[in-house]
């Protein structure tokens, strides 16, 4: 969990910034809106991955549970982006920003942890 947390907050030290520069200098209302929820997107499946792993720990049928519920939380995110892309609310180079910071931050700190350990 303690990853989690630090996960969130230097994201948001990114994502935040990087939304409202792009408010002012590319686009004002799709761009700056694909990088707050591709980040929210990215952010909420990292969570719910977090609590689905730490739930099933110790049970017997956690295999099946873990898929299953991992299926779902992506075919829910998956039906999310679709939808906002669909009709074009927002912009998808800036979601996909959005994923990617958060997933390269996912990157250092699990490296950064299993160097300390």
């Amino acid at each position: 969990m303690e990853i989690l947390k630090r996960v969130i907050v230097k994201s948001l030290f990114i994502i935040l910034p990087a939304a409202f520069l792009s408010y002012i200098y590319i686009e004002p209302q799709k761009v700056p809106l694909g990088i707050l929820l591709g980040g929210l997107f990215g952010l909420f499946n990292l969570r719910q991955l977090t609590r689905n792993v730490t739930a099933m720990v110790g049970s017997e049928k956690a295999t099946f549970k873990i898929v299953f519920l991992s299926m779902t939380r992506l075919m829910i995110l998956f039906a999310a982006i679709l939808f906002l892309v669909y009709y074009r609310i927002v912009n998808v180079f800036g979601m996909l920003f959005g994923f990617t910071v958060v997933f390269a931050l996912i990157l250092i700190e699990g490296a950064r942890v299993s160097k300390s350990q």
